[in-house]
């Protein structure tokens, strides 16, 4: 299911070379890792993280020649916890650190947590759900007053109509609370005016962004990752960052020009650099893909 977005230009930035040292900071299908290694044959490494434990285990049995063969390390963590995961792992620098941000073919069509309004699922939407430290899709709309999950639905899914649905979600779970997609689903087709209610999945999928967003701590875990991905970097070592919305992309744009600006990294992207025609029509979901990448600097 894993189709790995922008392929080549990833491997064009991160530029991969034998010897190398690599870290996929978001393994998810492998499809990203699989290219870096053939490309850094045959003794350049990869350590692969990934918040998802069942994604782990099919990356274990599908990449299992590599691991055996010491190319490739894996490890269950957020990359958020960066610094942290590559000191367990014995990473004292990297030659390139790979974020491909957002959720994944497998969240999407085949994890039954939610991510998706077309199947009847679980409000979950956790991309680690044996984290008991983080709150579930279902938990968050249960226990957040109507004005928190307006500035939620309108502050991560940019939602025009934010306090009609996150009034109307108060106002049903007095009578149970929303634990389905489905349930949420019909909550934002009640919320809007009548003539709009044939285009609710637009909304839907906004409202559900949002909510991914907040359930994962997805912008706080962005911005907490990219000082450490360029402290880890080796001179000349490269960031390639990969985001599907333009949240995503203005965390990594204004991080990338502070840093270029201190004189601490070279831009190699001045604009995002987006899917092709080609690749799109093939890929649907990498429409919204914007790659941006920098060059670690030698200090002065």
């Amino acid at each position: 299911m894993h189709v790995p977005v922008l392929l080549h230009e990833v491997l064009a930035y991160l530029a991969p070379h034998p010897g190398g040292r690599y870290v996929d900071a978001t393994i998810d299908g492998g499809g990203h890792t699989r290219a870096v290694l053939d490309a850094s044959a045959p003794d350049g490494t990869v350590l692969g993280i990934d918040r998802d434990p069942e994604i782990l285990t099919a990356l274990r049995g599908g990449l299992a020649e590599a691991i055996d063969a010491g190319r490739l390390r894996i490890a269950h963590a957020s990359f958020a916890a960066l610094t942290r995961v590559l000191a367990a792992q014995g990473v004292t620098s990297a030659d390139g650190v790979l974020l491909d941000l957002g959720v994944s073919s497998f969240h999407l069509d085949a994890s039954g947590r939610g991510f998706s309004f077309a199947r009847d699922e679980p409000l979950d939407m956790r991309f680690d759900p044996t984290d008991p430290e983080r709150e579930s899709a279902a938990d968050i709309l249960a226990s957040r007053s109507a004005e928190a999950l307006t500035a939620l639905f309108r502050t991560y899914g940019e939602e025009r109509f934010a306090s009609r649905i996150a009034r109307t979600i108060v106002a049903r779970r007095r009578q149970a609370p929303l634990r389905t997609t489905g349930e949420l689903l019909a909550a934002v087709e009640q919320s809007l005016p009548p003539h709009l209610r044939w285009r609710a999945g637009r909304d839907a999928a906004r409202v559900f962004q949002a909510l991914r967003i907040a359930a994962n701590e997805e912008l706080e875990a962005i911005a907490d990752v990219l000082p450490q991905a360029l402290a880890a970097l080796a001179p000349g070592g490269r960031l390639v960052v990969i985001s599907f919305h333009s949240l995503e992309d203005r965390l990594v744009k204004h991080f990338l020009r502070g840093q270029a600006q201190a004189g601490r990294v070279r831009l190699l992207t001045r604009r995002p650099v987006q899917p092709s025609e080609s690749e799109v029509a093939a890929n649907p979901r990498a429409a919204s893909a914007k790659l941006r990448a920098a060059e670690k600097l030698t200090p002065q």
